[in-house]
């Protein structure tokens, strides 16, 4: 029954919790452990609809059978029509129709018991070990970006980059989705975020004993964007380097006795560790995006930027010393606020937004949840 069915509803129990957006995303995320809602979800299915007595509810996806974007799209189609539909929302016929539910009988055996009982302390250890905060920036928007002139993707991505920069003195390699949706069969691709063009931009808004004046400064940044902005649109367009890559090493599987030198090379290996894994994930309704970091030591950061404001959902791992969901997130609005200090000062565009001819092609990313 359970591998039949197309998607699950998980009726959790209240959590006995504050109703903020970091608890409510962690409800989500793993029901809070195997003592209370951690048993009501089941990974392996695509989508599990979460409805909490408490009011927490959402929807767990598994990344594998499609996008971040596809899962935005359904729930906004869902909230929209709850919102402006002028009819009452009523029990549809159909659902007289279905099977009447029946309840499952488990036979556990005593090794069965053995491995839900390890299952449950593995499930403990990891919910104790995600580091995940979700950060309201609200000095300003993307409103405020695009009155610079300036791709809003583009210009957080920088941000983010001097903000982990901040943080570790140093840049990593950074993935951000960028969708690839207009081909057949497409997914995503990755946009390398971590460019020279932000090294530059960084290092001299971090180094105090530096002579680079905020006009220099300025003129980094808009440099910094520019790259950003320009991989973007190779990524979206199918001409980006990762999956060109993966495509060569998964066909060199079948073909060769060895990989060859390259995918086993440390550079190559190295650059697809992703300490730094990000989405942009916009929506139109109340509602957010969020998942966990890729690696031990690295930084999941899912952000919504609004008209006025931007959202962060930023995960890392307790068990690293090296990270901090809550320093990161502090060195998100010290960038931030830096960056909108030197556009103010120094950046002579008039606050006319774009026009629709001007306006940077603007990629549809999404994440896992």
């Amino acid at each position: 029954m359970i591998e039949r069915c197309i998607c699950l509803v998980c009726l959790d129990a209240p959590g006995g919790i504050e109703l903020n957006d970091t608890n409510m995303a962690l409800q989500l995320l793993h029901g809070g452990g195997h003592g209370k809602n951690g048993a009501n979800r089941w990974y392996d299915k695509s989508m599990q609809f979460v409805v909490g007595r408490d009011g927490v509810c959402g929807t767990v996806c598994e990344h594998s059978p499609f996008d971040g974007i596809v899962l935005v799209q359904c729930t906004e189609h869902l909230l929209r029509h709850m919102k402006e539909s002028s009819k009452k929302l009523v029990r549809a016929d159909s659902v007289s129709e279905l099977p009447a539910p029946r309840r499952l009988r488990w036979k556990c055996s005593p090794e069965i018991q053995g491995h839900l009982a390890s299952s449950a302390d593995k499930l403990q250890r990891i919910v104790k070990n995600l580091d995940f905060t979700v950060y309201k920036f609200e000095n300003y928007g993307k409103e405020f970006i695009k009155r610079q002139r300036t791709s809003p993707d583009a210009y957080i991505q920088v941000a983010l980059q001097l903000a982990f920069y901040r943080c570790h003195q140093r840049l990593v390699p950074t993935y951000e989705s960028a969708s690839i949706r207009r081909f057949e069969e497409g997914r995503v691709d990755n946009i390398r975020s971590a460019t020279p063009e932000a090294l530059a931009f960084v290092k001299a808004m971090t180094d105090e004993k530096s002579s680079v004046t905020d006009s220099e400064k300025m003129l980094l940044l808009k440099e910094a964007i520019r790259a950003q902005t320009e991989y973007t649109v190779l990524a979206i367009t199918g001409m980006a380097i990762d999956n060109h890559l993966l495509g060569l090493r998964e066909i060199a599987r079948g073909l060769c006795k060895e990989l060859p030198e390259m995918f086993t090379d440390e550079t190559y290996l190295t650059s697809n560790r992703f300490v730094l894994s990000t989405s942009q994930v916009p929506t139109t309704m109340e509602m957010f995006c969020c998942y966990g970091p890729v690696v031990p030591n690295g930084y999941g950061t899912c952000y919504n930027p609004q008209a006025e404001h931007i959202l962060f959902c930023i995960s890392s791992f307790h068990d690293c010393k090296e990270t901090s969901s809550v320093k990161f997130a502090k060195a998100i609005e010290e960038s931030l606020i830096e960056m909108k200090d030197l556009c103010s000062k120094h950046n002579t565009v008039t606050a006319k937004p774009p026009t629709k001819q001007e306006k940077t092609p603007k990629p549809q990313e999404a994440k896992k949840l």
